[in-house]
């Protein structure tokens, strides 16, 4: 979404089972400052944001803790949540294992009863235990591999698409203009993996499509020209790039210069303004995206664009809408529950039936995610700026 990517960046990241020995060392005092039956009722109910304030990724923290301040000062100016104000208490998890985990430790400490923050996904994997421990429901905006799922915590609810229902989109848009043979190249990363296994089943169980390549790249290097080559005696007709925009912007420059001109498809963790910069003019032609729509493609969103340039003096990015989405849905079982209750909470969340976001209305499936994923395709306008395409409604 902007212009940059949602990428949410993820690295390879710390088990689940390692961030739970982690907790045990440095968690055991904070638990009950979570959301859990003995919380306290009283004061601002204090909602935890992890994002990357720090690193490569850092500007989609701004553009997140932003969105979710607009929609906490907005609830609190209608009263706030049970007689109570939010208060939002971000923390910077650097899109780092590591970091996200001693991050997670203080918004636990601090006394959070939920977290609306999750923007790289192996960044947020360690702190699945952590606030599943503390007994704090998550509402997560960005984040969306399939192993946040698959870590089959009650606590945990995604408002972005997995990445099952962003290979969907893929594998739709693949189809729609007619691919039949297909090159998948990942960066080997749990975001980037995980979508590039779930794109190639989807296309293997569909038939349609001939998937000729399927291969991880090392990311972090400068020459892709053994990968390109064994791309270009694959002889596709379509590429796909699961990966991130420094190493797919590279690989994308030497395949049109090895005379591969058909198109490619990117993940959006490769949605950046800077991947049109490292490409180089004329590159990226045919290049498009998977992305969920940022607030300049969404129809109706003007008044919501203005009042964010407002309050913060900058245009909104990606992920903006989903964080201020996010609190808006956390705040809403919070009603529901009537406390800030876990379990009450939980189930609020579960309960919730067309509430209007961003992205449409939102019922979670009972694996806690959204019954339609969002997902459209964008392409890089001149400016290097990402704009949407294709809504894939039609």
């Amino acid at each position: 979404m902007t212009n940059t990517p949602r990428g949410r960046r993820v690295l390879a990241s710390a088990s689940i089972a390692a961030a739970a020995a982690i907790i045990l060392a440095g968690c055991a005092g904070g638990i009950a400052g979570g959301g859990g039956s003995d919380a306290d009722e009283s004061g601002p109910i204090k909602l935890g944001l992890l994002a990357p304030f720090s690193g490569s990724e850092s500007v989609f923290g701004e553009y997140m803790q932003n969105g979710a301040q607009l929609a906490v000062d907005e609830i609190n100016s209608d009263g706030g949540v049970n007689g109570r104000e939010l208060e939002l208490v971000a923390e910077d998890d650097a899109c780092d294992a590591t970091a996200s985990v001693a991050a997670a430790n203080k918004l636990v400490a601090a006394g959070i009863e939920g977290s609306v923050g999750g923007y790289c996904s192996g960044a947020t994997l360690p702190t699945l235990p952590i606030f599943s421990e503390a007994g704090i429901p998550m509402v997560i905006p960005a984040a969306n591999s399939n192993k946040l799922v698959e870590a089959g915590l009650d606590n945990v609810f995604l408002i972005n698409g997995t990445g099952t229902q962003q290979a969907a989109a893929t594998l739709e848009y693949a189809l729609k203009v007619g691919a039949t043979r297909v090159a998948v190249l990942n960066d080997n990363t749990d975001y980037s993996k995980d979508l590039a296994v779930s794109f190639v089943e989807q296309a293997e169980e569909d038939g349609t499509l001939e998937v000729v390549l399927d291969q991880s790249v090392t990311p972090g290097e400068k020459d892709y020209s053994a990968n390109v080559n064994n791309v270009m005696s694959s002889n596709p007709d379509f590429v796909v790039w699961t990966g991130y925009y420094q190493e797919g912007a590279l690989i994308t420059r030497q395949l049109v210069d090895a005379g591969y001109d058909g198109p490619i498809l990117v993940g959006d963790g490769s949605v950046d303004r800077k991947f049109a910069e490292i490409a180089g003019e004329g590159y990226t032609d045919n290049v498009v995206a998977t992305f969920t729509q940022t607030p300049d493609m969404l129809e109706g969103a003007g008044d919501w664009i203005g009042d964010y340039e407002e309050a913060f003096g900058s245009e909104p990015g990606p992920y903006s809408t989903q964080s201020y989405d996010a609190v808006r849905v956390m705040a809403e079982a919070m009603t529901d529950a009537g406390s800030t209750d876990t379990d009450a909470v939980i189930e609020a969340l579960r309960g919730l039936d067309g509430f209007p976001i961003f992205s449409g209305p939102l019922t979670f499936t009972p694996e806690g995610t959204l019954s339609e994923g969002g997902f459209a395709i964008v392409s890089i306008d001149a400016d290097g700026t990402f704009v949407l395409k294709d809504d894939l409604q039609s």
